[in-house]
């Protein structure tokens, strides 16, 4: 890991901005090649998805759309220890995400002038669960339960097709679907399943669907953008990234292993530490040189650790590290400080954040109850983490009565005027011309 000194300097937030570690020219690249194959499939539909299944999973003849037997073989074989704990994880989420709906509110405005504020759920959503490098069958219950809590009636699924499984999807993927009650399934992976949910796919009875959610790689990330304006999205949850504030009591195995923890998702994954101690950053780096090697998918650790989206940050204070952890807006972001629960309220921009060294990134990918489709690529600055409210739609619905009207009458006539728009204050005033 290289590493980024930004002590003695003094920063603007823009210098901040500048200095963040970030692999611009990936990102960059993606968009361009996403908006390319989400506008194949919704050309060509079907045909471009399973010569996009030949490209990129070496599949070739398989179910796009997946047989209900699949599903039920898939649950009924599924290891039973792996089973439980998606039961668990699922009732944790579910409690977690049901703290998010919120409760009908009434104003009254006055006398016979009301305003309810209701949360409408949408009415389909197409969940995407990433299935190359690792089968994310966690990431269907982060998608699923939230879906379901919000009121969601009708919910598709897509993950890619594995040549290992004969092209059919990863059966713990499958399995963690027919937990849920979903059957709507498809074979489709990347950015083409983006699109195929944006557009719909009339040869596979995919109907589009109205919010599209759910982690990816930066091409599923940018097919979200790509498709936005079209459908709604939750935050466009690339690559993963892990930053870590830590002191110099921090014990340094611990931060190694987390560093680790994600940067074996994928080789453009993100790993960053800030410290204002120059001995716990050289041991930490001692520490992750020895676990990279040791660790199953050590080269793609090793890569995401080398690449330019990762970095060990010399800070001069706490204050510092506050400010670059802010700019940065972590996906995910550890508090490794000895009053780390105090000094959590200061880090305001994280998609979660991760207080104390027992609360691992690892504990909120699978059992905490948090959600861990989060925002990356410093979104997490304007935009949030998924949860049942990324699938609901605040309405408001107003009521007035005659009295109530007249009250607001000369108000509404005095704005048209002003504004130039005198039929907004003619159709108020229809309603007090006497009946002939």
């Amino acid at each position: 890991m290289r590493t980024i000194d930004l002590r003695g300097r003094e920063l603007s937030p823009a210098d901040m901005l500048a200095v963040v570690p970030r692999a611009v020219q990936a990102r960059a690249e993606a968009l361009d090649t996403a908006a390319r194959i989400v506008d194949d499939v919704r050309s060509r539909g079907e045909e471009a998805l399973r010569e996009q299944a030949e490209r990129f999973d070496r599949v070739t003849g398989h179910d796009v759309r997946v047989p209900a037997a699949h599903l039920a073989e898939a649950a009924a074989t599924v290891d039973p220890t792996v089973r439980a704990a998606l039961e668990a994880a699922i009732g944790r989420v579910r409690k977690a995400s049901a703290a998010q709906v919120p409760a009908p509110q009434t104003t009254e405005i006055g006398p016979g002038a009301r305003i309810v504020q209701r949360w409408q759920p949408v009415g389909r959503v197409g969940v995407y669960i990433p299935g190359g490098k690792a089968p994310l069958a966690s990431s269907v219950v982060m998608n699923v339960v939230p879906a379901q809590v919000a009121g969601v009636t009708s919910i598709a699924l897509a993950s890619p097709p594995q040549a290992d499984h004969d092209g059919r999807i990863h059966p713990t993927i499958l399995a963690a679907a027919a937990l849920l009650g979903v059957d709507e399934v498809y074979a489709i992976g990347g950015a083409g399943a983006i699109g195929a949910f944006a557009h719909g796919v009339a040869g596979l009875g995919l109907d589009p669907v109205d919010v599209v959610s759910g982690p990816g790689n930066n091409y599923v990330a940018a097919a979200k953008r790509a498709v936005a304006g079209v459908v709604g999205t939750d935050s466009e949850a690339g690559a993963t990234e892990i930053l870590i504030v830590a002191d110099g009591d921090a014990q340094p195995a611990l931060i190694a292993a987390d560093l680790i923890s994600q940067a074996e998702h994928d080789e453009q994954a993100s790993a960053v530490l800030v410290t204002d101690s120059v001995d716990l950053a050289e041991r930490v780096a001692a520490e992750v040189a020895g676990l990279a090697g040791r660790t199953r998918h050590s080269e793609r650790v090793r890569a995401a650790l080398d690449g330019p989206q990762s970095a060990i940050v010399l800070v001069d204070d706490r204050a510092m590290a506050v400010a670059f952890s802010n700019a940065y807006a972590p996906e995910h972001l550890e508090l490794h400080l000895a009053d780390a629960e105090q000094a959590s309220a200061a880090f305001t921009s994280a998609g979660a954040v991760f207080v104390g060294d027992q609360t691992p990134v690892s504990l909120g990918d699978y059992m905490a109850g948090s959600n861990h489709v989060l925002p990356t690529g410093g979104q997490a600055r304007y935009a949030s983490g998924l949860g049942a409210y990324t699938f609901l739609r605040p309405q408001q619905v107003i009521t007035y009565d005659h009295a109530a009207l007249s009250a607001a009458r000369e108000g509404v006539v005095a704005l048209a005027e002003a504004e130039v728009l005198p039929a907004h204050g003619e159709a108020v005033e229809a309603r007090f011309v006497e009946a002939g």
